[in-house]
């Protein structure tokens, strides 16, 4: 009974490192840069290199302690992105993030 206790432990293990792999496999994360302060998701976001994370139906872009999330559609396109690449727009003299070509993939991240 004790063998048959132990075996079913290291099954149990076996599947929670693998879920667990496949968990951090299916987050998707690259770096965007904004040569001017631009804002996503309501926050206001300082010039610089961002650590971005897809996860789900969400964007999440870190730099430091300063963290931003937005709702996205991601959507895939028929050419392959040569280099990451966003779309911004001027509202009231403010860039607003639009969208995010992730290069090397074929995925574009448009924000709702």
């Amino acid at each position: 009974m004790v063998k048959e206790f132990y075996t079913y432990m290291k099954k149990v293990a076996l599947f929670a490192c693998l879920a667990a792999g496949m968990a951090f496999a299916s987050t998707k994360s690259f770096t965007v840069s904004f040569s001017e302060p631009t804002t996503i998701g309501g926050t206001q976001l300082k010039a610089g290199n961002y650590r971005c994370e897809l996860q789900n139906n969400k964007v999440v872009l870190r730099h430091g302690h300063e963290t931003a999330e937005a709702t996205v559609k991601v959507e895939t396109a028929t050419r392959k992105f040569s280099a990451t690449a966003v779309s911004l727009d001027r509202v009231n003299g403010a860039n607003k993030l639009e969208a995010i070509e992730v290069g090397g993939t074929h995925t574009k991240i448009v924000l709702e």
